[in-house]
């Protein structure tokens, strides 16, 4: 039973590799277009509290938005970074195989104008033993804070059809953080295995806003801008106010705390106390191993006399 599973997975494997080298640059894709390309500008989509709720604690929220008569999937993520910042991770499609989960190849083939500018790049995905190359054209308006993108159909991709979406805007009520929009739409081949086809479908949406979030918050640190919530409006208001206050009390007597005792030392942190832990039952473990083959030696051992 063992071979024969093993002996299926390599037929898999075999053929998914002669079906994506389907994928030509000098061959048009066999149609132009089967699902509807998304519109740059704001997705007008409502936030309750609940929502609020989530996007504040840092997690994405993930809804639906109309397409003619059926839905599409929507994140919504928080990003502790400027909208610029944000902007800058989205746009670097030719660094998208350093961060993006899943993603072997990412290249500009073509770039031109400014109101949209137009983005061709070439990448490749490889998810479990499949391997699927293809060419987007990426429409970036700047004055809509919005990136979308269809396939090129003038070149011949292992994917049968996508679109996709990115709509960026400062954060409501954070001064130094962005909310991000994201929504994609993909038509697989049926030679494309159900396995693949439900890892990009559950794993797409939030894993897009995922490294978007991470590797933007990672460039506002190292850019030495403030990263981990930020300033509202409402904590700009009390900094504010408490500038003021001190400016009042300048002539006060500061209190002495020279004569004040020492702080006990820190004690072990959570990371710390969990390795000794774990440590002291990796013995106990092992003991309790030693102990049980002892044994386990003397009623062999008996059994022979």
């Amino acid at each position: 039973m063992a071979r024969l599973s093993g002996l299926l997975i390599l037929l898999t494997a075999l053929s998914l590799l002669v079906y994506g080298e389907s994928a030509s640059a000098s061959n048009p894709h066999p149609h132009r277009g089967k699902v509807q390309p998304f519109k740059a500008g704001d997705p007008k989509v409502k936030l309750n509290a609940k929502a609020e709720s989530l996007l504040a604690s840092g997690k994405p929220y993930q809804t639906q938005i109309k397409n003619g008569n059926k839905g599409r999937g929507l994140v919504v993520q928080d990003i502790n970074a400027p909208s610029d910042v944000v902007w800058g991770r989205i746009l670097d499609l030719d660094n998208y195989s350093k961060f993006v989960p899943r993603t072997t190849i990412s290249e500009n083939y073509k770039v031109k104008g400014s109101n949209p500018q137009i983005i061709h790049t070439r990448m490749a995905l490889s998810v479990v033993v499949t391997k699927m190359e293809f060419f987007i054209r990426h429409q970036y308006y700047p004055g809509k804070n919005s990136l979308i993108w269809t396939l090129d159909y003038d070149r011949n991709s292992d994917i049968d059809d996508s679109c996709g979406f990115w709509y960026v805007v400062p954060h409501p009520s954070n001064l130094s953080a962005s909310r991000v929009f994201y929504s994609v739409e993909v038509s697989m081949f049926d030679w494309v295995p159900g396995i693949v086809m439900d890892i990009l479908s559950k794993k797409a949406l939030t894993e897009a806003t995922g490294w978007v979030k991470k590797e933007s918050e990672k460039k506002a640190r190292a850019m030495g801008l403030e990263v981990g919530g930020g300033d509202t409006k409402q904590d700009k208001k009390k900094k504010d106010k408490k500038k003021k206050d001190k400016k009042k009390g300048k002539g006060k007597k500061k209190v002495d705390d020279e004569d004040s005792p020492p702080p006990p030392p820190p004690g072990p942190d959570d990371a710390t106390l969990a390795r000794r832990w774990f440590g002291v039952f990796a013995i106990l473990g092992l003991v309790a191993l030693n102990i049980f083959l002892f044994f386990e030696n003397m009623s062999g051992g008996k059994k022979k006399d």
